[in-house]
């Protein structure tokens, strides 16, 4: 896109869309010593002065969104809690519309209780357990015997979603393997079932957080590190799309792609991003 048009389009957004490790902070793969990358306090406080409302939104499942909101608040990133959107926060909007009752979590405590907050039933990876659904999360302990119970409930008739489809996430040092993919590609190759992703780069992931925003998707701006999630997210729907290179992608990601799969602005950082914000006259995004 012409330069012109994407700071028209910058200066029109809605609301922003965060990516949240790479984006605004690195830590350990389970979040442990997270610290803030540069603007990124400083780009959250700025959208809160100017009233432009924002979401940080992570393919995460190791705590829940409340435990992400108070980490960030106690790096200096301020947000309220229902900022902090996580694939639980994406799948209990899914399972709602497709009336999901019983879900067999792969996961953790951090999956499992938003999803039982919102009152559906969780269904342990046990022999003989029956749900709607099996949802694949962070779930290192994954065993042979969960694998098993997971095959029986998708025979039975259960359809299999996963928080991400995605190898790596950005860590401190480099990246980290998530187990989602890994976890939903053992039960479709033994079952042949298909999937379906409620994390990024899902527009489903999308339409939660414009929902959470009050706006449509195509009014957001999406800003994140991963050439497979946040960029591609944005495109589907139709959404501004924002690339920083502090994570797992730099400028050279995107070498060679469509135009379906380039960002429409590249940035150094969110610190870049915060002085192009800034530098528009009226001192605003609206």
């Amino acid at each position: 896109m012409a330069d012109d048009v994407v700071r028209e389009r910058l200066r029109g957004a809605r609301g922003f869309v965060f990516d949240m490790d790479g984006t605004l902070v690195l830590g350990g793969r389970t979040s442990h010593g997270m610290r803030a990358l540069p603007g990124a306090v400083e780009i959250c406080s700025w959208a809160t002065g100017q009233g432009v409302p924002f979401v940080v939104f992570t393919n995460g499942t190791t705590r829940t969104p409340r435990e992400y909101a108070r980490l960030l608040r106690e790096i200096g990133i301020v947000l309220p809690d229902e900022a902090m959107m996580t694939p639980a926060s994406s799948a209990i909007r899914i399972f709602g519309r497709q009336g999901v009752k019983r879900v067999m979590a792969l996961g953790q405590r951090a999956l499992t209780e938003p999803l039982a907050e919102a009152g559906i039933e969780i269904v342990p990876p046990e022999p003989g357990a029956r749900a709607d659904a099996v949802l694949a999360g962070w779930y290192p302990e994954f065993t042979m015997p969960a694998l098993e119970a997971a095959c029986d409930a998708i025979w039975d008739g259960a359809e299999l979603y996963s928080c991400s489809d995605t190898p790596f996430f950005a860590v401190d040092g480099g990246r980290a393997m998530g187990t989602s993919r890994a976890i939903a590609a053992m039960i479709r190759s033994l079952t042949g079932c298909g999937l379906r992703i409620v994390g990024k780069p899902s527009l489903d992931a999308l339409r939660a957080a414009a929902e959470r925003l009050g706006a449509t998707t195509s009014q957001l701006a999406v800003v994140g590190d991963d050439p497979e999630l946040e960029v591609p997210m944005a495109h589907r729907g139709r959404a501004l799309a924002i690339a920083v290179g502090t994570g797992l992608g730099g400028a050279e990601s995107y070498d060679g792609l469509p135009a379906s799969r380039r960002p429409h602005l590249a940035v150094r950082g969110v610190d870049e991003l915060l002085v192009l914000c800034q530098r528009d006259e009226e001192g605003s995004v609206r």
